[in-house]
């Protein structure tokens, strides 16, 4: 039984590549970031509480757990609480590159694995008006750095340096290896695009 400990869906829709079943509990732990804390450090951390609270529950399932979060110079950026903050975090993204982070941890009754990855992702330079407009699209919301590489946010980015599924919330490929040292048995899916 795998179980993944996060309740976004495109954290969900990624692992149905890799795992044909699977059931999602989502784990309310404290997301806040300690003072200082560097931000492979952060998502490590959230990724393996959020996996272990759910472990209490299922001791003999295999649980993944993850965060991602947006990192420009020493600051994480999460996801926007408003318009106003979303418009500012893209303003300052606007024509620099930043860091991707994404913890990973699979846990079960033979084994404790946890993972950063890292990718790096270069905006275009972005007048006020696309801002704007992307903002009042909704897509911010709920998303790191309040940004969507799947969505309409592609269209903000210049380039990407290293895995794109990190930059949407769950790394395919360091994921199945996880899987796979825990393990699990895999059943790679194509994606319907119809």
């Amino acid at each position: 039984m795998v179980i993944l400990a996060s309740q976004s869906p495109r954290r969900r829709a990624l692992l149905a590549r890799l795992v044909e079943k699977f059931d999602v509990v989502p784990a309310d732990i404290d997301e806040r970031r300690n003072e200082g804390e560097l931000p492979r450090d952060y998502v490590l951390r959230l990724a393996l509480g959020k996996a272990s609270k759910v472990q209490k529950k299922y001791p003999h399932a295999t649980i993944i757990g993850a965060d991602t979060t947006v990192a420009l110079d020493s600051d994480c950026l999460q996801q926007p609480s408003d318009a106003a903050e979303a418009i500012e975090m893209l303003e300052r993204l606007s024509g620099r590159t930043h860091r991707v982070f994404t913890g990973v941890a699979v846990l079960n009754d033979r084994c404790r694995l946890t993972e950063q990855f890292v990718t790096k992702v270069r905006f275009m330079c972005l007048t006020r008006a696309l801002i704007e407009e992307y903002v009042a699209s909704g897509e911010p919301f709920g998303k790191a750095g309040a940004y969507a590489l799947q969505g309409l946010g592609d269209i903000l980015v210049d380039s990407v340096s290293g895995s794109v599924s990190n930059v949407i919330g769950l790394p395919l490929r360091g994921t199945m290896q996880m899987l796979m040292k825990a393990g699990e048995p895999l059943k790679l899916a194509s994606v319907d695009e119809s």
